[in-house]
C-alpha cells in the first residue's frame, strides 16, 4: 500500500486496473497495485495519459468543476486566468479546474496570417515565437509583404505580427531615402582613341516600391547600365581636350539621359555628375609637360611686361628731369642721401660747398 496526499490546490484521479473510477478531493488516500491515484494541479489543464479528456468529462463531478474549451483547426485560443493573460492554446480540447480561479478564453481565427486589430500587442511578448512571425520596418524603409510568394501590400514603418498558419511569409525592404550610386572605373575610348577612366555618381530615390521589383530584374543594375551607356555615348563622340574642358557638359548629358529613363525604371534621379577623369600615365606626363610650358610662357610674358613698364617709367622720369632743372637737382640730392647712408667717412678739399664737391665726386666716379 502507498499513501497519497492531495493538497487544496490539487485534485486526484482514481484508476482501478487502468480504468477511471472517480475524482478525489483534497485529503489522504492509499493506493495499491490495482488502484492508482494520479494527482492534478488545479492551476493547469487536466491532462492524463491513462484516458482521454472525454472519458473524464463523463464524470458529472468533474464536468461541474471544470471549464472546457475546444480549439479547431486554423484557430488559437488566448487563455486568461482571473482576467489576466496566462497562455495561448493551439488546436485541441482543454479543461481547467474552476474551484479556485476563473478561466476565460478568446478564440482567434488564424486562417489568414494577418493579426486582427482586437489582439493586444503585448500578447506577443508573452507567447512562444513559434506561433507568429515578427516584422520590423524602420522609419526610412517600406516593405513589400508576400504570402506564398504573392504580393499582398506595402508595409509602412512600424512593427507587424503575423500568425504562423503554414503560409510562407516573406518581405522585401526598400530604402525610401535619397541614395547615392557610384559608377567607378569606367574605361572608355575617346574619339581620338585615348582610353580614359571615369568615376561618376548619381543620386536617386525609388518612386514605386512594387513595380521597380516586380517589373524590372534588378532595377539598380538597370540604372547602372543606363549611366554607363550614356557615358560611352558622350565620350565616344568627343575628343580628349573637349572632355577635359567641358566636364559639366558631360555631367549634364548623362543626367538628361538618366532622367529619360526615370518612368521606365520607377526611380527619380535628383542629380548626377563626374567625380574624376583618370588619364593613362603617358597622357598625364604629356599634359604635365604642356602645363609646365604654358606656365613658363605666361611667366616670361609677365616678366617682359614688367620690364617694359619699368623702362617706360625711367624714360618718363628722365624726360621730366631734363625739362626741369630743379627736379634734376632734387633727384641728385636723393641719390646723394642714399650714398651717405652707406658711407662712414667723406674727405672734402677746396673752397666749394659740400654739395658741389659730392656731386663732383659722383660725376668723376661715373
Amino acid at each position: 500500500m502507498k499513501k497519497v496526499i492531495i493538497n487544496e490546490n490539487q485534485r486526484g484521479l482514481l484508476f482501478k486496473n487502468g480504468r477511471y473510477i472517480k475524482m478525489l478531493r483534497p485529503g489522504k488516500y492509499r493506493s495499491s497495485f490495482a488502484k492508482e491515484i494520479e494527482v492534478q494541479n488545479t492551476g493547469e489543464a487536466i491532462s492524463t495519459e491513462r484516458c482521454s479528456l472525454d472519458v473524464l468529462l463523463r464524470d458529472p463531478e468533474i464536468a461541474q468543476n471544470v471549464t472546457v474549451t475546444e480549439v479547431a483547426d486554423c484557430q488559437l485560443a488566448l487563455h486568461f486566468v482571473d482576467g489576466r493573460f496566462a497562455s495561448i492554446l493551439p488546436r485541441g480540447k482543454y479543461a481547467f479546474w474552476t474551484d479556485a480561479r476563473e478561466h476565460t478564453f478568446k478564440i482567434l481565427d488564424i486562417s489568414s496570417p494577418e493579426v486582427s486589430d482586437d489582439v493586444p500587442e503585448y500578447i506577443f511578448s508573452e507567447i512562444p515565437t513559434d506561433f507568429y512571425t515578427k516584422i520590423e520596418v524602420a522609419q526610412f524603409r517600406k516593405a513589400r509583404l508576400y504570402f506564398n510568394q504573392k504580393f499582398i501590400k506595402i508595409l509602412d514603418a512600424g512593427t507587424y505580427y503575423f500568425w504562423n498558419n503554414g503560409t510562407k511569409i516573406t518581405v522585401g525592404f526598400v530604402d525610401t531615402r535619397l541614395t547615392r550610386m557610384n559608377i567607378t572605373g569606367q574605361e572608355i575610348l575617346t574619339q581620338d582613341k585615348v582610353a580614359i577612366r571615369i568615376n561618376f555618381v548619381c543620386n536617386y530615390r525609388v518612386t514605386d516600391y512594387v513595380k521597380c521589383f516586380m517589373e524590372i530584374d534588378d532595377f539598380l543594375e538597370q540604372v547602372h547600365i543606363a549611366a554607363q551607356l550614356a557615358l560611352r555615348e558622350y565620350v565616344g563622340n568627343a575628343k580628349l581636350d573637349e572632355i577635359l574642358m567641358n566636364k559639366s557638359q558631360l555631367s549634364d548629358f548623362v543626367f538628361q539621359k538618366l532622367k529619360e529613363k526615370e518612368k521606365a525604371l520607377y526611380v527619380e534621379i535628383t542629380d548626377a555628375g563626374v567625380k574624376d577623369i583618370i588619364l593613362p600615365g603617358e597622357i598625364r606626363e604629356i599634359m604635365n609637360t604642356v602645363l609646365v610650358a604654358e606656365k613658363r610662357a605666361q611667366a616670361n610674358v609677365i616678366t617682359r611686361r614688367e620690364e617694359v613698364a619699368s623702362t617706360r617709367s625711367l624714360l618718363n622720369t628722365a624726360k621730366l628731369m631734363d625739362e626741369n632743372k630743379t627736379l634734376y637737382r632734387l633727384k641728385e640730392l636723393e641719390y646723394i642721401e642714399r650714398i651717405c647712408d652707406n658711407i662712414g667717412n667723406i674727405n672734402l678739399n677746396g673752397n666749394t660747398d659740400v654739395l658741389s664737391q659730392l656731386t663732383g665726386i659722383l660725376k668723376g666716379q661715373q
